[in-house]
């Protein structure tokens, strides 16, 4: 795998760039080890249930991966995966997040995701004093249904100017991502190897 600052400056993953899945099965422990260890820095829990994992092309790199060993699709589904993926990884004026909303409990999860609609619309990162409101990352998927209930998954979009970008990529900046949705209204401030870790994504 690259190494972190390589990837970094990456922003699309090719067939080029895809192992062969022969070659990948003989060394996948090892990556899932190396990426775990890469997420780690990338996440940020808001709230009892809500996880940010902030994307970036390793990430996406290692989604990819692991759909084609687990569906065994072989090269017609290489197409989809990089269709699906690549608008994930950042492209150096922005921040790409996955939010789960990981709520074990079945019938639990059932009842909070219906009082949870729009939730994704009312996400806002605190960048030193200046605000990015998260967007949808797909234009054209709706996650939330006509009864209100949302989805356990968000892909999310924060596009940042060069104040915000300026700010986030000097050490120290007190960051806070929250939701202001009147059943979800919690936030957390962003620790320091989190934000040290996301600048990379930033030109």
């Amino acid at each position: 795998m690259n190494n972190a600052n390589t990837a970094a400056r990456k922003r699309q993953i090719t067939r080029a760039d895809l192992m062969p899945m022969e070659e990948y099965c003989k060394v996948r422990k090892e990556r899932r080890t190396a990426i775990s260890e890469i997420k780690r820095d990338r996440r940020l829990q808001v709230g009892p249930f809500a996880t940010f994992y902030f994307e970036s092309y390793e990430t996406m790199w290692q989604q990819i991966h692991e759909m084609l060993f687990v569906e065994r699709g072989g090269e017609a589904q290489i197409p989809d995966e990089l269709d699906a993926y690549n608008p994930l990884i950042p492209q150096g004026r922005e921040l790409v997040a996955t939010l789960m909303l990981e709520i074990p409990d079945a019938a639990v999860r059932a009842r909070t995701l219906a009082q949870l609609g729009h939730v994704e619309e009312t996400i806002e990162l605190d960048v030193g004093g200046t605000i990015v409101k998260g967007t949808s990352a797909e234009h054209d998927v709706e996650r939330t249904t006509e009864e209100g209930k949302t989805s356990s998954v968000h892909f999310i979009r924060f596009a940042l100017g060069d104040e915000a970008i300026g700010k986030f990529k000097t050490a120290g900046t007190r960051i806070t991502l929250g939701f202001s949705h009147k059943n979800y209204g919690h936030m957390a401030v962003m620790p320091e190897t989190v934000r040290a870790a996301l600048a990379g994504d930033l030109d």
